[in-house]
């Protein structure tokens, strides 16, 4: 790409012509190795003595001026894909990245995203507010974006064949329950039998947080709702009783350019990586300091710090786009990898919220048995350096709500950490780590006041280190480590998985 085309594009994923900046163009594609022979080897310890909460902070309080570039478009700070605190923030990543020298060779993805955005929503069912409704990720608004009237029609089957929705559901408001297909081919299905708008309400007496995925042009305007509210209205069905619904949604969904930025050691083995990854971008509520702020500041401060050694493995640094519209840039990056190149990365490590303020250690139940070969001895290293440290940790299901993801699916071995987003601490839990019980881990997961005020330091620069070591582990040897067998996830996997980011997609 030429440096005209580079800065089209810049204004193109900044949204804005007059916000451009000089950080997209190509390195060579070749890369060269270097060795210096005067830096010691890649030594754990020594990685992990040069971590300062000091100077994590100070990224911190960059990336939350940056995140104030969005407030002209927003009207407050975020770094969601497309906004100019998005592009700030990837120009910030890159240029840090290209002041550390020829220790690394930088390269970027542009990729298509899909953006969505919901302005103002709400559902009444009967004469009640439903209080658990919850527009659908990447769900397009009610038509004209004003109010849709219609009684409710219960959707016999899953909704997941043209078949199961009845014809009855022409200006209606469809009613389905969720599971089985993903969500947005109940939609689909819904609105291809010309549905005004779609419930998609759950099994259980939780509230549905989910996901359309990829845009169709059926999708109708579609929200989750809870069991619980779900209850009296399926009563009602039953006693053959009509319900009314009045469903509204202002939203906008919206292809856009963005871009993943990789980093990877000029040094080291290229046939053998070892691989992490942070998300760059935030959602369109907040800056997202801790989500993911923190997991991209520890890479660039690993990634800075690691130019002080020789490495004997290859390692590869991530800043994925689009992981909050459902990992966007990760999935694109690992498919659109050839499969020789696929084999190359050893092991992919996940590095997403790491210093939440009410927070757990917690170490993503990566097992042999359900991933690719490798993921539990990346799970034991972890275990034993807490171990090693005096300090606690827990377990957290391994379901697909971060960047792991399409490694996983793809056959490559991987698992992470993370300190909690919006789950309830025990008091198992409050014994364990401190903080407070029967509260989330994170009170301003994806929102407003996910700020510097936001971040537990003692939590970041402890998982820090960790990601230090983890570097410094493998960058060093793979000795013990698996070699890579096959291109794919287990069945197991598949079938249990029911997250595709932060959100439900099934």
């Amino acid at each position: 790409m030429g440096a005209s085309s580079t800065l089209a594009l810049c204004a193109t994923v900044a949204g804005a012509a007059a916000f451009q900046i000089p950080f997209l163009f190509p390195p060579s594609q070749t890369l060269v190795q270097i060795t210096n022979d005067t830096i010691p080897l890649v030594n754990s310890s020594a990685l992990q003595d040069l971590i300062s909460g000091d100077r994590l902070l100070v990224r911190a309080k960059k990336l939350f001026e940056i995140a104030k570039l969005g407030e002209h478009e927003y009207n407050h700070p975020t770094r969601v894909i497309g906004s100019a605190g998005h592009v700030g923030t990837l120009s910030y990543i890159y240029e840090s990245i290209l002041e550390l020298g020829p220790y690394y060779d930088i390269s970027n993805q542009s990729f298509p995203a899909v953006s969505g955005n919901v302005f103002e929503s709400r559902l009444v069912l009967g004469d009640v507010v439903a209080k658990s409704a919850a527009p659908m990720g990447l769900t397009p608004p009610t038509k004209n974006k004003q109010p849709v009237f219609g009684q409710l029609v219960l959707v016999e089957n899953d909704g997941c064949e043209d078949s199961d929705v009845p014809d009855s559901v022409a200006g209606a408001i469809a009613f389905i329950k969720r599971g089985v297909c993903p969500f947005g081919t109940k939609s689909e299905n819904a609105g291809r039998k010309g549905a005004v708008a779609a419930i998609v309400y759950n099994y259980e007496k939780d509230a549905v947080q989910g996901t359309l995925g990829t845009p169709s042009p059926f999708h109708v305007a579609t929200f989750g709702l809870s069991g619980e509210e779900a209850a009296p209205i399926l009563k009602k069905f039953e006693k053959e009783e009509a319900v009314d619904g009045i469903a509204y949604i202002d939203s906008e969904v919206n292809q856009i350019l963005t871009v993943n930025i990789i980093a990877q050691t000029t040094a080291g083995d290229p046939e053998n990586c070892v691989m992490l990854g942070a998300h760059s971008d935030s959602v369109t509520e907040g800056p997202g300091i801790n989500d993911d702020g923190s997991g991209t500041i520890s890479l660039l401060e690993v990634a800075t710090q690691l130019t002080k050694f020789n490495v004997t493995n290859c390692v590869r640094f991530a800043w994925w786009a689009g992981e909050e519209e459902g990992l966007l840039g990760s999935d694109y990056y690992v498919a659109t990898l050839p499969e020789k190149e696929n084999k190359k990365i050893r092991l992919f490590m996940d590095y997403d919220m790491m210093a939440s303020p009410n927070f757990a250690y917690q170490i993503y139940n990566a097992t042999n048995a359900l991933n690719p070969e490798g993921s539990e001895e990346l799970r034991d290293l972890y275990i034993d350096w807490y171990e090693e440290q005096g300090l606690n940790y827990t377990f957290i299901p391994f379901d697909g709500r971060s960047d792991y993801d399409g490694f996983i699916r793809n056959g490559i071995p991987g698992g992470g950490i993370a300190t909690g987003a919006e789950g309830i601490k025990t008091k198992e839990e409050e014994k364990m780590f401190g903080g407070k019980a029967g509260e989330w881990y994170d009170s301003c997961y994806h929102q407003l006041c996910d700020n510097l005020g936001n971040l537990n330091m003692t939590a970041f620069v402890v998982n820090t280190k960790l990601i230090a070591h983890s570097v410094a582990t493998y960058a060093l040897s793979f000795k013990g480590f698996p070699e890579r067998t096959g291109f794919a996830a287990s069945s197991e996997y598949h079938s249990q998985v029911k997250y595709h980011g932060s959100k439900l997609f099934i």
